[in-house]
């Protein structure tokens, strides 16, 4: 089969870094390499137009059209000429993309065309108690209606989205997954005490609720790291440029002293500071399925994650993790400190998080599936 996804951002040298969207379609792309399907990967918002081939998968970067007024419309149309012309020279059977911003809206492609629901802006302004620009709500459920199947990362993302734009569409669904290999633990590297939140500082993961979190497990453990890694952000409910320059007056002056933040760092290099890591934490108000959830499990990381919606369908709290509301400080930093001082239990939760994701994310069960969803769209 030949598959192509339609993405914004996709982390490879040549195309720059991504967040979610785009580590989750690296796990899939290469499963999918791996079981002889053939795999294009478009990414618009380019510098350049470019065409190269990495790892088996064919890449076509796609610089956006500027026009006043038109610029969203031209490259649609443009990505438009680009899917059916693939699509006319048997390069491509089908086209799957994600709901954020709604791109494909006004993509009209003679192939079917699959939505994968990862978190459009409508849900996540949602959970960030926050108006969404009526453009893009429109543009989201346009794409969504238009599609000709729909994946949901997790059930519950697919419910609530069906509920915020008023649709009673069916949908399938099929998890992020990971490779499970790249993802292996180590004892070699662990070093002890450190706490580690890797993803983008921004508020709606949970943090600006991290430093008084961390504050409360300084208390108790002045000895232990919090390590920050990941992409800075702009806060849009205060207009502020940094998350992160909005974190450091919440924590102590004695904690703060006790915080390191790396920045972002090559993706090649997150599975070493996993490893490295104690404990993983995850205090956020807004995912869909994490992959970062996924990464710290398959390592075999203790994790104390969010309690909300999405995370029942990855982590059964006290057994492969703990699960606790991000506003509930105290009770967060309660859970951590735990984990901290109990080994076993350490061991226990790393285990039990390694054992869900093989049977449950592996990418190339996740690859399996989303064929599996593909033909019956092609055959329909």
């Amino acid at each position: 089969m030949n598959i192509a996804f339609l993405t914004p951002e996709y982390p490879h040298p040549k195309t720059g870094s991504a967040g979610g969207i785009g580590t989750s379609i690296v796990s899939l792309a290469k499963a999918l390499v791996e079981q002889g399907h053939r795999v294009s990967i478009l990414v618009y918002g380019q510098d350049q137009d470019d065409y190269f081939e990495d790892a088996g998968i064919h890449f076509f970067k796609i610089k956006n059209i500027k026009v006043k007024g038109l610029s969203l419309f031209l490259t649609q149309k443009k990505v438009e000429r680009l899917i059916n012309n693939l699509y006319a020279e048997k390069k491509i059977d089908l086209v799957e993309a994600p709901d954020w911003t709604g791109f494909t809206s006004f993509v009209q492609p003679k192939c079917p065309l699959v939505i994968r629901q990862n978190g459009s802006d409508t849900y996540f302004c949602h959970h960030d108690k926050r108006k969404v620009k009526l453009k893009n709500k429109f543009l989201e459920r346009r794409a969504l209606k238009k599609a000709d199947g729909l994946i949901s990362v997790s059930e519950y993302t697919g419910n609530l989205t069906n509920k915020l734009f008023g649709l009673n569409r069916d949908f399938t669904v099929i998890p992020n997954g990971i490779d499970i290999k790249r993802f292996t633990p180590s004892a070699s590297s662990l070093k002890k005490e450190t706490i580690l939140y890797f993803g983008t500082l921004i508020r709606k993961k949970g943090l600006l609720e991290l430093p008084e979190i961390f504050n409360q497990v300084h208390k108790k453990n002045k000895e232990v790291e919090l390590l920050l890694v990941g992409k800075d952000s702009g806060d849009i409910q205060t207009g502020y440029h940094s998350t992160w320059a909005l974190m450091q007056p919440l924590f102590n002056s004695s904690a703060m002293q006790k915080v390191r933040y790396l920045g972002a760092v090559p993706y090649s290099e997150m599975q070493n500071l996993i490893q490295e890591a104690t404990v993983c934490v995850f205090p956020t108000f807004a995912e869909a399925l994490p992959v970062s959830w996924l990464e710290a499990m398959a390592m075999e990381k203790a994790i104390v994650a969010s309690n909300i919606g999405w995370a029942n369908e990855m982590i059964e709290d006290a057994l492969e993790g703990f699960l606790v509301h991000p506003t509930e400080y105290q009770d967060y930093a309660k859970r951590i400190l735990e984990l901290l001082e109990d080994d076993n239990l350490r061991v226990n939760f790393g285990q039990s998080a390694r054992k869900k994701v093989v049977q449950v994310f592996s990418h190339e069960l996740v690859a399996r599936q989303s064929v599996e969803f593909y033909k019956k769209i092609l055959n329909s």
